[in-house]
């Protein structure tokens, strides 16, 4: 246990499946309290219920973060249940309707941006605003992903939208680094979860793609969150405006043997 990160307060956006999930859980057994948002009130409910079998210290919070109204309550909310802020990752995102850039409807292209660039950017503000006040300087994490540098045919839109957080996350730690807050991006490869499982529905169809990761294999939601804990934490203290991959090499460029 990092006691440094006991009875701190972290807010997990899609924190109720995947990586949200297990970085609520290990901030939960490093002695954090955590909030929980997501948009479903039901998976929401069973996910903190789960969460409080390691700790009671764990709350769900219904948000959509597209919505700045809803951004500014969780923040709220979340300072009125734990009394404070101290650490953040802006996790939720939506994978949309993989497509090439001719086919992808104008429709697609805002829910896209909606949830994974201006929902991020919305939960930043809100979290600044919250350390500002308290004057104690403070983490942010977002997912990004390794399409932000690589790409797929038909993940024009969605690497676009992640490839904007590292430019984002550079300009708020130029900003933000006087005020002692760290703002980091996480850029997972091919990670097992529920985003991933719409891709790859049995494990014969991940072999091929497992082919390509120099590890050989996909990784663990429990991977990406040890490196969000990590760098939440005191053991991290000199970076920022980082983006961190966590793909077991797969956006290493050249030939495969």
């Amino acid at each position: 246990m990092d006691h440094q990160l006991k009875d701190k307060v972290a807010l997990i956006t899609g924190g109720t499946t995947g990586m949200g999930y297990a970085a609520a859980a290990l901030f939960l057994k490093h002695g954090t309290k955590v909030i929980i948002a997501g948009r479903r009130e039901e998976e929401g409910s069973r996910a903190a219920a789960e969460l409080k079998k390691i700790s009671p210290d764990v709350r769900f919070i219904k948000a959509d973060v597209s919505k700045s109204t809803e951004v500014e309550r969780l923040v709220s909310e979340t300072v009125n249940t734990f009394g404070r802020l101290d650490i953040a990752f802006n996790n939720a995102g939506i994978e949309g309707a993989f497509a090439k850039v001719e086919e992808t409807t104008e429709e697609e292209f805002d829910q896209l941006m909606e949830i994974n660039l201006k929902g991020v950017w919305l939960s930043c503000k809100y979290e600044i605003a919250q350390f500002k006040r308290q004057n104690t300087g403070g983490a942010i994490v977002n997912t990004s992903s390794w399409l932000a540098r690589g790409a797929f045919s038909g993940s024009g839109i969605y690497s676009a939208s992640k490839a904007a957080l590292e430019s984002l996350v550079r300009v708020m730690a130029v900003e933000l680094g006087g005020l002692g807050i760290r703002v980091n991006n996480v850029n997972p490869g091919y990670i097992d979860t529920p985003m991933s499982d719409r891709f790859f529905p049995d494990p014969a169809s991940k072999v091929p793609f497992e082919a390509q990761v120099p590890l050989k294999r996909f990784g663990n939601a429990s991977e990406v969150a040890e490196l969000v804990v990590w760098l939440s934490g005191p053991a991290s203290s000199y970076i920022t405006g980082e983006s961190i991959l966590v793909d077991g090499g797969l956006t290493i460029s050249g030939q495969r043997s």
